[in-house]
């Protein structure tokens, strides 16, 4: 019977155990969106994963909306990442870098007051985090078909760069209501050009997408995170099991080296996501590796994985607590707390400071072990 200690292919990856780890927004790098050295420690901590997806990594100014998030269009971003990665593999880890871009969900402020770009004229729900303070989202204006070009010439850039870094491979953020996933969902998606309408449409950009990242790493370092469970930050659709079985089959087609799914359960962590999966009508027709994330322990995921809905699982809030979350789940030792504790819908602010706390700074078996003996 499979297991999560098991190790796996995750196309030219070979992981030691299917224990992934999460991409996780921490809000680390620089105000310029340049990678911190302090990033090196946090991945290099969490090594023995049996794949590090990278936090959301921005594709260029146009598409990033988060403060303090890491860019990787420049070749100062870029040379910032190579001693990150650099450390991360000397503790003998494994590193994809997750290429984000937030579409409708960048405000202005981020973008020296352009509006933000997206499938069709729609506007992000609620408000942001500026530097300025919250403010509310702003209508997107759709994408020029002539635009198209330059936009996956951002992605194969952010590629390139990502090599030059040293990755081990890229994920595509196509997932939680950011750009590609405004394009692929029909609440989303109003165009009327070879873009919108059917689902052949909306799924294209994805495909165009993936194919330019599998022109710069090959098919066997390229992976793909999509959200087809509900609603995701104002984006949804209306036949998601027909969606999404479309694009994981565009994707297997192409010959992706792994597919993630955010996929909720039902009364989980964020409340009640009780909509029917979609991830067992994906692996239907998916042929490559599928790893299910979201609010996993350890028993749900050994009964995931026995069951054969999926081939690995990612983890993402125990990997923020737990840099040794393989060794405490292998052990059956119980998990580090939050730092200033946990609520259901929001989180320790120490997650997202500009600091080691709450970053760096929660201790690993061994070292809970060594300070109980000192005291």
């Amino acid at each position: 019977m499979t297991c999560l200690f098991d190790p796996i292919q995750l196309g030219a990856i070979a992981a030691p155990n299917r224990i992934i780890m999460a991409p996780l927004t921490r809000c680390r790098a620089t105000q310029g969106h340049v990678p911190n050295p302090i990033q090196g420690d946090y991945y290099a901590q969490r090594a023995t994963a049996g794949l590090i997806l990278s936090e959301a990594t921005g594709i260029s100014q146009e598409g990033l909306g988060t403060c303090f998030a890491p860019g990787i269009w420049s070749d100062e971003q870029t040379e910032a990442w190579k001693p990150i990665v650099e450390q991360m593999h000397q503790a003998g880890g494994r590193i994809f870098c997750q290429l984000w871009h937030m579409g409708r969900l960048v405000h202005p402020d981020f973008n020296d007051g352009n509006p933000p770009i997206s499938s069709s004229a729609t506007t992000g729900p609620g408000n942001t985090r500026t530097y300025e303070g919250k403010k509310p989202y702003v209508e997107a204006r759709p994408l020029e078909l002539s635009e198209i070009p330059r936009l996956l010439d951002d992605y194969a850039n952010a590629a390139e760069n990502a090599k030059r870094a040293g990755f081990d491979g890229v994920q595509l953020h196509s997932a939680n209501g950011y750009l590609i996933d405004q394009f692929i969902r029909s609440g989303t998606n109003h165009r009327e050009d070879d873009y919108g309408g059917s689902i052949a449409n909306r799924i294209r950009l994805l495909g165009e997408v993936t194919q330019r990242l599998v022109g710069v790493w090959g098919k066997t370092r390229v992976a793909v995170r999509l959200s087809p469970n509900g609603d995701s930050q104002g984006a949804d659709d209306a036949t998601p099991n027909e969606t999404f079985s479309a694009a994981a089959k565009l994707l297997s087609d192409i010959g992706i080296a792994f597919l993630e799914l955010r996929e909720p359960p039902p009364f989980g962590t964020y409340g009640n996501t009780d909509i029917p999966a979609v991830s067992p009508h994906i692996r239907k027709v998916f042929d490559a590796p599928l790893i299910l994330n979201s609010d996993y322990d350890k028993a749900r995921a050994e009964a995931a994985l026995a069951e054969g809905k999926c081939d690995a699982i990612s983890f993402g809030r125990p990997f923020i607590t737990n840099p040794d979350l393989v060794e405490r789940l292998r052990s059956n030792a119980p998990l580090n707390p939050a730092l200033g504790g946990e609520t259901p819908w929001h989180f320790t602010p120490t997650w997202y400071l500009q600091s080691a706390e709450g970053y760096t700074d929660y201790p690993t078996l061994k070292q809970a072990t060594r300070d109980s003996n000192a005291a």
